[in-house]
């Protein structure tokens, strides 16, 4: 059963990449605003379980992978200036000692 779960995990964690490449349109600053982690932490996330399991692992070879791209070419296509509103939705719960 700990076998078919972890494919069950592997699966998931495919489909939320094919979902969030599938919507680029939704900006980083709207994923931490709204659910407090965005490409980027599972970019940190995926290298650090990486290392736990002992694979060498940098932060750019993990972006690629999240991404589907190279960070720098992702964001020249796909990332937009963030809003005023954006930047104060996503500063304030530091500003309340909460942070992201």
């Amino acid at each position: 059963m700990p076998q078919l779960e972890t494919e069950i995990e592997a699966a998931v964690f495919r489909r939320l990449l094919k979902h969030l490449d599938n919507r680029k349109d939704v900006q980083n600053i709207d994923l931490m605003n709204l659910a407090g982690f965005c490409r980027n932490c599972l970019s940190k996330w995926y290298r650090a379980e990486a290392g736990e399991r002992g694979l060498e692992m940098d932060l750019e070879a993990a972006r690629t992978l999240v991404y589907g791209m190279p960070y720098s070419e992702w964001k020249a296509k796909h990332q937009e200036e963030a809003s005023a509103q954006q930047l104060a939705q996503f500063q304030a719960p530091q500003a309340e000692g909460v942070g992201h």
